[in-house]
């Protein structure tokens, strides 16, 4: 299958007066049309740094080491900022946190919706204004018209959500990023949000990277699923290869962590310790110290990812289900 966006060996460091710290380290993946690609993991483990390197809006200490990032046949790191620009907000787009601190203001959230659309889309401001009510509909906002006349303040924080979600797809994008963004909303509003993005990316067909440190909110959404840990990717595979037969310990341990509806759980387990030092990390599993299956092997260097079945990948020496071992 044709791949939207291709992801390797992609490394991103942050040079610190205290050392180094590698947020993001020797991550790849495929991404292909349609899909929803879920990464998920605690906080620090690597998620958000990971697509912001996608969108290029990494800033000093920061810096992409190393890896590619392959959209259209093209290196999307090699291209300058003004080449950037062009793919950025219109062909990738971002849904970010917090919607007040994604909207100006200081104007109307017609005005903001009328501006990407211009700048991206080069057509007039009737035909943006046509769009842009057309958007808020599409993201059921009662009266777009309306409201398009309303500023931020006005809308209620899912509201707001659901501008930035309609700024965020109106000019078509091949790619979607959303960077949890329910974390700043109540749970029945997140339980919204989520449906409409669901629903949305059925109707528009948009590749989708959803990123969440909530194993119940990308259950319900992803195709396949990432978990990072300490900035690297611990385990890959569909939804049912981490929901049913989770390999890598992290994984297994997350999941008994959290309650599950699908299957009886007597005892939430909290996983032990702290999530690693992230400067100067030492080049072994960053999950050594917690894991609770560790070996000999995991003292003296880091494993591979290895396939152990069909598209189903693990970073471990030791994993359940008697998968191969990470080389």
């Amino acid at each position: 299958m044709d791949k939207v966006l291709s992801v390797r060996n992609l490394s991103t460091y942050f040079y610190m007066d205290e050392g180094v710290v590698a947020a993001v380290d020797d991550v790849s993946f495929d991404l292909s049309p349609k899909e929803v690609l879920g990464i998920v993991g605690e906080t620090g483990s690597g998620k958000s740094v990971t697509v912001k390197s996608i969108m290029r809006l990494i800033k000093p200490p920061g810096k992409i080491v190393r890896g590619e990032i392959i959209y259209k046949n093209q290196d999307i790191l090699k291209l300058d900022e003004k080449e950037m620009y062009k793919i950025r907000g219109k062909e990738i787009s971002m849904v970010f946190q917090d919607p007040m601190t994604s909207l100006n203001p200081l104007y109307t959230v017609g005005d903001q919706l009328i501006e990407t659309i211009v700048q991206h889309q080069k057509v007039s401001k009737q035909e943006a204004y046509k769009r842009a009510v057309e958007m808020l509909g599409l993201v059921q906002i009662p009266e777009p018209e309306k409201r398009m006349k309303s500023y931020p303040f006005e809308f209620s924080g899912g509201m707001r959500q659901r501008v930035v979600i309609a700024i965020a797809l109106s000019c078509n994008p091949s790619v979607l990023i959303a960077d949890e963004p329910t974390t700043a909303l109540d749970v029945t509003i997140q339980a919204q949000i989520l449906d409409l993005m669901k629903n949305l990316q059925q109707t528009l067909n948009t590749a989708t990277i959803f990123i969440t440190h909530d194993l119940g909110v990308i259950a319900s959404m992803a195709h396949r699923i990432i978990v990072m840990y300490g900035g690297k990717q611990m385990e890959i595979g569909n939804s049912d290869d981490i929901f049913y037969n989770p390999a890598h310990p992290y994984t297994h341990m997350l999941l008994r962590s959290i309650p599950r509806v699908d299957k009886r759980i007597d005892r939430l387990e909290p996983i032990p310790g702290q999530p690693p030092r992230m400067i100067d990390i030492p080049k072994v599993c960053p999950f050594l110290p917690r894991c609770p299956r560790n070996i000999d092997k995991c003292n003296e260097t880091i494993p591979e990812m290895v396939e152990i079945s069909p598209d189903h990948f693990v970073r471990c020496f030791n994993p359940f289900g008697g998968g191969k071992e990470g080389a």
